[in-house]
């Protein structure tokens, strides 16, 4: 995967910008010409970043930077307002930024007495159907002892995801969800993915299941899926992986067939990756 893309799709690119915009602030303010200019282009360039990220900021977060960025650029034409509105602006980046690295912490489930686990996802989970195909929840199984319940289908939306999990008996303690990559790329609106999955997380969370759930890698300005999952994640009290750790699975050229399905290579760093994030529950680590 190309660098820059992987900066962007993971969500790295969001950081880039808030430190360019905070140092163009402060370049904005200095008395040489060219040192302006200079701001400006970090200003522009650190907008770009931060908008392309695709960075799922809460709205009341989104509405008090906007909110702090106008009274920044009123303050140009009233001097004694300046100061206070630079170090408002770095203040108010700088909280965001804080706020998002929040979601760049791998989550550990709490302990569970029963070596199971059941796995809903789509054809990054359930593979492609090519001759001789062992997918991550095969290897999962294989290789740690675990009894899989493996409900995931190739193609499935969230809305197909909920149908199937419906029609079926959860039997474990922990549940790993990874769904919405579909509904992301086939267009279904933000805001019917959101009651899917929050249905969804509904019915997973139900006997007091643990849910483990991979935050979807975003295309530019499709923040709302992930604030989707972001809130939905917070409601329902289910355990979000970063996409950034979905991303690194993804991004090496050897684990995908086509960017997005995975190969031989890739199924078994999934089953690696999804260890390390829920073995301590049965090992006790």
């Amino acid at each position: 995967m190309n660098p820059i893309v992987y900066h962007i799709a993971s969500g790295g690119s969001f950081f880039t910008g808030v430190v360019l915009i905070c140092l163009a602030i402060v370049l904005i303010r200095m008395e040489q010409r060219v040192v302006r200019r200079l701001g400006v282009f970090l200003l522009l360039l650190g907008l770009f970043s931060v908008s392309v990220a695709s960075t799922p900021l809460p709205y009341w977060l989104l509405g008090l930077l906007l909110s702090v960025a106008f009274v920044w650029l009123i303050s140009h034409v009233r001097e004694k307002w300046r100061p206070w509105m630079t170090i408002a602006v770095v203040l108010a980046c700088s909280g965001a930024a804080v706020w998002e690295a929040g979601y760049w912490v791998i989550p550990r489930p709490h302990r569970v007495e029963l070596r199971a686990v059941t796995i809903i996802g789509d054809s990054v989970t359930a593979g492609i159907g090519v001759p001789d195909e062992v997918t991550w929840p095969t290897l999962l199984a294989q290789q740690q002892s675990l009894a899989v319940q493996d409900l995931s289908g190739s193609g499935f939306t969230t809305a197909q995801a909920l149908s199937r999990v419906k029609s079926a008996e959860v039997r474990s303690p922990l549940v790993i969800v990874e769904i919405g990559g579909n509904d992301l790329l086939a267009g279904v609106p933000a805001e019917q993915f959101r009651r899917d999955l929050d249905d969804l997380l509904t019915l997973l969370k139900q006997d007091g299941r643990q849910v483990v759930m991979l935050e979807l890698p975003l295309i530019p300005f499709h923040g709302n899926y992930g604030r989707a999952q972001r809130s939905l994640a917070r409601k329902h009290g289910v355990l979000l992986v970063p996409k950034r750790i979905f991303l690194d699975i993804l991004a090496p050229q050897d684990n995908t067939v086509d960017t997005i399905h995975l190969s031989p290579t890739g199924h078994q760093q999934m089953a690696d990756t999804i260890w390390k994030i829920i073995g301590p529950a049965y090992e006790g680590d």
